[in-house]
Parts: C-alpha cells; sequence; structure tokens
C-alpha cells in the first residue's frame, strides 16, 4: 500500500524523501502514519526493482539531496496495484485508492465504488444483527458504541452513494474537484 502511495505522489512530481512523507502525511495521513522508518526502505525497494530513480539537480552541490522520480516501470507497478481489486473493507487501502482517483477510468473509479458500497451494506446489516443480538446483554456503554458504529457506516454509504452519482452524472468526463 506504501508503495502505490509513493507511486501515485511521484507521478505527479519529483520529490525526496522528506517532501514524500509531508505530503503522504498530509494527503493520506487520517488512514495511516507513516515513519521514515517504513518510507525509507519501501523508497530503496522501489530502487531497485526500477520502479523510482533518483537524481540529483546540478544546483544542490552541497547536500546532494536524494530527489526520486518514477520510471515507466514505476508507472506499469502503479497502474496495475490501482487497478488491482484489493479487499473494499480496507479502509487505508481503499483511502489510497481513492486519493489516486482520477488515474483510473470513470466504470473502474464506478465498479470500486459500488464493490465499497456493497461491503459497508453488509456491515450495516452485520451490526444491526449484532444490536439486536447483544441488546440484553452488554452495558449501555458499549451498545452506544455500536450504534456510533452503525451510523457512521450509514453515513460512509451515503458519502459513495454521492460519489457514484457524480461519477455516473460525469460520464467520461473529468472527476469532481470540488469538495
Amino acid at each position: 500500500m506504501l508503495e502505490m502511495a509513493v507511486l501515485g505522489l511521484l507521478k505527479d512530481r519529483t520529490m525526496h524523501g522528506y517532501e514524500l512523507k509531508k505530503e503522504l502525511t498530509a494527503t493520506l495521513g487520517q488512514f495511516w502514519q507513516v515513519s521514515y522508518g517504513s518510507l525509507y526502505p519501501t523508497i530503496r525497494r522501489l530502487e531497485v526493482e526500477g520502479a523510482v530513480e533518483r537524481i540529483f539537480p546540478k544546483a544542490d552541490v552541497v547536500r546532494r539531496k536524494n530527489i526520486y522520480r518514477i520510471t515507466a516501470k514505476g508507472e506499469e507497478m502503479f497502474t496495475e496495484a490501482l487497478r488491482e481489486p484489493s479487499p473494499v473493507s480496507d479502509d487505508a487501502r481503499f483511502g489510497v485508492k481513492l486519493a489516486f482517483f482520477r488515474y483510473l477510468n470513470p466504470d473502474a473509479r464506478v465498479e470500486v465504488l459500488e464493490r465499497r458500497r456493497a461491503y459497508l451494506t453488509d456491515k450495516v446489516a452485520e451490526i444491526r444483527g449484532q444490536l439486536r443480538t447483544y441488546r440484553e446483554r452488554i452495558d449501555a456503554y458499549t451498545y452506544r458504541l455500536m450504534e456510533h458504529g452503525l451510523d457512521n457506516t450509514s453515513r460512509d454509504i451515503e458519502w459513495v452513494d454521492r460519489l457514484i452519482a457524480e461519477e455516473k452524472a460525469a460520464g467520461a468526463g473529468p472527476a469532481p474537484t470540488t469538495p
């Protein structure tokens, strides 16, 4: 997942490790926290695989920062990872894919969103069943926590429904850019 995020950011522009961490935290920090201890080994692995390469700007002779850019192989790996039908139950992976939806065609975006909606709908049914089953056996706080999960999942379904509607309304046009 971190590999896909790094490659996706490098599709936009070249960056050094600090910039990558900063962008990952700014754009994807709500899904997971990236440490330098996981970022740099990922970059090195991508470099060994030929997915990224280091470049050294001539103006930066003194400090020689490692600046990375995506290669043609990296572009292929990113596209493959983005199109891969990963489990829509993995919130972090879904979030990373959503962050790079602009690189998928509208039909592929709708397919991913509809799979996510189906997963969330099943989750709502499961939580409702648990609430009925456990109502008499759990304390009020646990029950309220489960209700909270139900409310959040229901809101997620509404949000996904809006995204699907926007994608279908846009047709083959560009993805929505307004919040």
